[in-house]
């Protein structure tokens, strides 16, 4: 029970700095594309 107790209490922060991480997105530094990015490959132009 002590190990699990102190795996709980060290990965607690890891676990807060990857939340914190996620929920900040930062922006790219740089210019960026007006044009969004295919998500699917469009097939051959016509």
């Amino acid at each position: 029970m002590r190990a699990l107790a102190a795996a709980a209490i060290g990965l607690a922060p890891v676990l807060l700095f990857v939340l914190l991480v996620a929920l900040v997105e930062l922006p790219p530094e740089g210019t960026t594309s007006p044009r969004p990015l295919l998500t699917a490959d469009p097939g051959p132009k016509k």
